[in-house]
């Protein structure tokens, strides 16, 4: 089977790959938008998992490729094994799961807990293919965080080919002139049983690999920046999970989202709304019409300190209920409903990717952890992606003076203003 692509052009597929492409449980990610509610503010962001999943096997390809050329013999049993794992990576995916997951921390992560035991059980569909091709028993281990060797780092890892594929994907869709050059794929190796990127050439550390992952780094933050951590696709997010929330005093429970689509989603939450709250349905009708809350108050890492972000972070980001206890106390001073305000906390703001793993004439380091110090540029980046941790409080355009008054004497700092 050939697939062609927007982002990799013509995609091949084995018959086993083919096989595992058409299950219910890969086919539903096509109604799945890979960024949420970015399409709100870039028009152009409905692409789905379904692609994405695409990429990413298409991806891991390369990297294997790449490490072959290295000298590194690969199996076709383990190519099997991580193109497939790389196929399904996503598979355990709810729509608007990273806000549900991540941002507001209703549900678990998707490659945590029993969701990825019930979408691979052996007698499901999926399950039952994985079984004809043989890798039943050794997918979830690739998947689950078990296996820390470096096929299963090909899939997930500080550079993996989930990230390669989504960054080209998300800029593309999002009509941003940004990208990656291809050649960092030449630099793929494997390193004590580690994948890693090899910046090693006749004994002497290779600048210009470095160039090349410092580009990645800055497109990596780009897009978090520009299009990830966008104010309009928090608020939006932000607002979907306070129906879910709403939604879940009302019977919802997480099971009920495993074969809903973003619409679907929509048109459950609708349906429990006219039944029983009609907040819900406010919230859920009030996204797809464009009329989102508004900024009433702002903080970032420009007023708090490490030990303040952390302090509101383990009160206000893991603790749902104290969330919620918030947002009730400052809607009830602003006489506005419960969910007009809406209280979003993200968590610590880690740059992950600039741990990668790299080869240097020394041995197997980070990228942020060379020594005798890490390199300035990256120490920059760190920085900077720290910066982008922002604590919003959202409300009603009629209200925001009223809110910020209160959010004011409440957090004992005055709103940041942009």
């Amino acid at each position: 089977m050939i697939i062609r692509d927007a982002i990799h052009g013509d995609i091949e597929l084995t018959q086993d790959e083919a096989k595992v492409l058409d299950s219910p449980e890969l086919q539903r990610l096509r109604a799945i938008k890979q960024l949420g509610t970015a399409y709100l503010v870039y028009p152009g962001c409905t692409h789905t998992r379904f692609e994405h999943s695409l990429g990413t096997m298409a991806v891991s390809k390369r990297i294997i490729e790449a490490i072959q050329d290295s000298g590194q013999r690969v199996s076709a049993q383990t190519k099997k094994l991580i193109s497939i794992g790389a196929l399904l990576h996503d598979v355990t995916h709810i729509p608007f799961g990273h806000t549900f997951e991540d941002e507001r921390k209703i549900f678990s992560r998707h490659d945590k807990g029993i969701r990825l035991e019930h979408f691979l059980h052996k007698d499901g569909p999926l399950g039952r293919i994985l079984a004809s091709i043989g890798l039943l028993n050794e997918i979830a281990p690739l998947l689950n965080g078990k296996s820390q060797d470096w096929p299963a780092q090909i899939i997930s890892s500080a550079l993996d080919a989930d990230l390669l594929d989504y960054l080209r994907r998300d800029a593309y869709m999002a009509g941003l002139a940004q990208t990656y050059d291809p050649r960092i794929f030449r630099h793929f190796h494997v390193e004590e049983g580690q994948l890693a990127l090899n910046m090693v050439k006749h004994n002497m550390d290779r600048p210009d690999v470095k160039s090349e992952i410092l580009h990645l780094l800055r497109l990596r933050y780009y897009l978090t920046e520009r299009v990830y951590f966008h104010h309009a696709k928090v608020v939006s997010g932000a607002m979907i999970s306070k129906a879910l929330e709403i939604a879940l005093e009302y019977g919802l429970q997480e099971q009920d989202l495993l074969y809903l689509g973003d619409y679907t989603l929509f048109e459950h939450l609708r349906n429990l709304g006219s039944k029983h709250q009609p907040a819900i349905r406010e919230l859920i009708e009030a996204v797809e019409k464009r009329r989102l809350l508004k900024r009433a108050y702002i903080l970032s890492a420009e007023t708090l300190n490490r030990q303040e972000r952390a302090a509101l972070i383990e009160r206000y980001h893991q603790g749902g209920s104290a969330r919620a206890k918030l947002e009730a106390e400052i809607s009830l001073a602003a006489g506005l409903q419960p969910s007009q305000v809406i209280v979003y906390c993200p968590g610590d703001r880690a740059f992950r990717e600039a741990a990668i793993p790299v080869l240097t004439k020394d041995g197997l380091r980070k990228l942020n952890a060379l020594t005798p110090s890490p390199p300035e540029d990256i120490q920059y980046l760190e920085r900077q992606y720290e910066k982008l941790w922002r604590l919003y409080v959202f409300a009603p355009d009629s209200q925001l003076d009223l809110v910020n008054n209160i959010c004011h004497e409440f957090f004992g700092h005055p709103s940041e203003h942009w």
